[in-house]
């Protein structure tokens, strides 16, 4: 058995499909779990309450951390420890592998590639939490507490990530024929993993030996696009002219006084201002190379053409 720990997103349900080919059984978890395969176990599992997640994780050889909480600092400040606490205990009482899926928050605005071993120096609310998240699964798994590992991925893209700034901003604006829009500077570059090469890439660690107690860049294609290379690439793939606008911050900022999730935005826009790269060479040494951008993005939009998304 292998358990999805917050198993509604793109990344949870992608290893819902992955994760049989490992020959386990899947069990998702989550407030309301709703089957990918025919086969699969669906447990209603609360991740602040202690007892729902051991028994969730009960009869597990790998349980992964994939949950997204409201996007309010607020929020993660008081919920996140109590999930990640709930996972490590869990697994550290059933020998069973703890993998955390995280971002790049915290290591806050970096000049240079990000790679595992840059230093986490948080400049914001939410980077301090994901930062302390980090600390205390790594301090756990080196002193034997619980098996584990972070899987850390830069932003996504893909055919199912939806909830990330360039699905609707990009590929279904010019889908519909409309202008693009690129976050605050669209001349410097911006790292984005392919959600197919981040699910196959937790899978394949969460199955691997001599993986745990590190750090994980999980595959994302190198020399990242600027956003109006990437706009470019879109553009070409939905055959239409590559026009966009930037929005710039002081626009955002008179946004974020009306719409809540822009405001919570606000102390990440660094991420969009200045240049986001991030390495992934210590995976693809080992295991496999992440899909080019080019590829990546035709695929995306010929799956979004399939869909209603675009309507």
């Amino acid at each position: 058995m292998q358990t999805i720990l917050g198993a509604g997103g793109v990344i949870g349900r992608g290893l819902a499909r992955e994760l049989p080919a490992y020959g386990t059984r899947v069990r998702l978890a989550s407030r309301h779990p709703a089957a990918v395969n025919a086969d699969d176990e669906c447990v209603p599992t609360d991740l602040l309450d202690p007892e729902q997640v051991e028994r969730a994780v009960a009869g597990s050889r790998v349980a992964y951390l994939v949950a997204g909480l409201a996007y309010d600092a607020r929020v993660w400040e008081a919920q996140w420890p109590r999930v990640l606490g709930n996972a490590i205990a869990a697994c550290a009482r059933h020998g069973c592998r703890l993998v955390f899926f995280d971002n790049v928050y915290c290591y806050g605005r970096v000049d240079g590639p990000m790679t595992e071993a840059t230093p986490m120096r948080p400049v914001s609310r939410k980077g301090e939490v994901r930062a302390r998240l980090a600390d205390r699964l790594l301090d756990a798994a080196a002193c034997g507490e619980v098996d584990a590992l972070v899987a850390r991925s830069a932003d996504f893209y893909g055919p199912e990530a939806t909830h990330t700034f360039v699905h609707p901003m990009v590929f279904q604006k010019l889908l519909r024929g409309e202008r693009a829009a690129w976050l605050c500077n669209d001349a410097v570059p911006h790292s984005m993993t392919y959600t197919p090469d981040a699910v196959r890439a937790t899978a394949l660690l969460g199955n691997s030996a001599n993986v745990s107690a590190q750090v994980w860049h999980l595959p994302t294609a190198a020399d990242p696009p600027d956003g109006r290379a990437f706009i470019a690439a879109v553009a070409a793939a939905c055959g239409v002219e590559p026009r966009h606008y930037v929005l710039k911050p002081w626009l955002l900022r008179l946004i974020g006084l009306f719409n809540p999730l822009v405001r919570e935005s606000m102390e990440m826009l660094y991420q969009n201002t200045h240049p986001y790269v991030f390495d992934s060479r210590k995976f693809s040494a080992r295991y496999f190379a992440p899909t080019p951008y080019a590829e990546g993005i035709r695929a995306t939009v010929a799956a979004l053409r399939e869909t209603t998304t675009i309507r």
